[in-house]
């Protein structure tokens, strides 16, 4: 091989490596910076191939997708300056890429630890202006967006966006958890025995109504029963008169027979009455009537 190939050659492999060290790519889930000198001179970058000057530029790469701050627990105070425990994450992205940089020279452990002071002063706010039962139980997820918004507006400054800003647990040290719990039960007790006072005058009532109706019942069966007792007497002593008018004889001998029959069986075997009394009529007579 001549020199002059070889010249060629070598020129060649400098172009090639050159326009491999000047291009670079630019990916869906990356934010890319231009640097010269250490400066920023471009970050508004699409998906797709660049050029630029190599050892006078200088490109910087981030991961535009959402990432998770996963933040130590911390103790806030409460409104009644009592403290709780809050573990807490949020949800965040890079909106500003340049801003981003300047504000934490690109390295994520630093963002983390800015976003983690401002979301902490977020929550300390909130939970500052809000009862230990508010922030256990009553109002988690208007807490919540208040949050995300606030935390949002103050990462701002950092180029971060913030998506959402989580609660995961909320503990009581052990010296509040003691006084809060007999706090909860002794209302939990008065609620109860004000439904227990409530359900015993209802009793009262569905009992006195049940009685009232009762009493309205009984009293119209017995309305009900006189009257047919009173249907059926007139009915008996109809029949009875009817009887009487066909042949009074027979009928008077027939009451009496009855009365007879009432009489001794109730095992009485003494009567003191006159021998021609009218009870002794058929005792008398020789034959029952015909």
């Amino acid at each position: 091989m001549d020199i002059k190939k070889f010249v060629l050659l070598l020129l060649g492999l400098l172009v090639v490596a050159g326009g491999y060290a000047a291009a670079f790519t630019v990916k869906e889930w990356e934010l890319a910076l231009k640097l010269r000198w250490g400066k920023i001179v471009d970050a508004d970058y699409k998906p797709g191939l660049y050029f630029m000057v190599p050892v006078v530029n200088n490109i910087l790469k981030f991961d535009s997708r959402i990432q998770t701050l996963d933040a130590k627990p911390q103790r806030f105070l409460t409104v009644e300056k009592k403290d709780v425990i809050v573990d807490s994450y949020a949800k965040w992205r890079i909106a500003d890429v340049a801003q981003y940089y300047r504000s934490t020279g690109g390295r994520i452990a630093t963002a983390g630890r800015l976003l983690a002071e401002r979301i902490n002063t977020s929550l300390r706010n909130e939970f500052g202006k809000r009862t230990i039962q508010e922030v256990i139980s009553g109002e988690r997820a208007k807490i919540m967006a208040l949050l995300t918004k606030d935390s949002d507006e103050k990462a701002a400054e950092l180029g971060v966006e913030i998506i959402d800003v989580r609660v995961k647990q909320i503990d009581l040290p052990d010296e509040v958890s003691g006084s809060v719990f007999d706090r909860m039960r002794a209302e939990r007790t008065r609620v109860a025995s004000e439904f227990r006072a409530k359900g015993a005058e209802e009793a009262e009532k569905i009992r006195a109504d049940a009685d009232r109706q009762g009493t309205v019942i009984l009293a119209d069966a017995y309305k009900e029963a006189e009257r047919l007792r009173g249907l059926g007497d007139a009915k008996a002593a109809e029949i009875y008169a009817n009887a009487y008018k066909q042949n009074p004889e027979f009928y008077s001998f027939y009451r009496s027979l009855n009365a007879y029959r009432s009489i001794f069986r109730e095992g009485g075997d003494m009567m003191v009455l006159e021998p021609d009394s009218e009870f002794f009529k058929y005792f008398n007579s020789r034959g029952a009537p015909q």
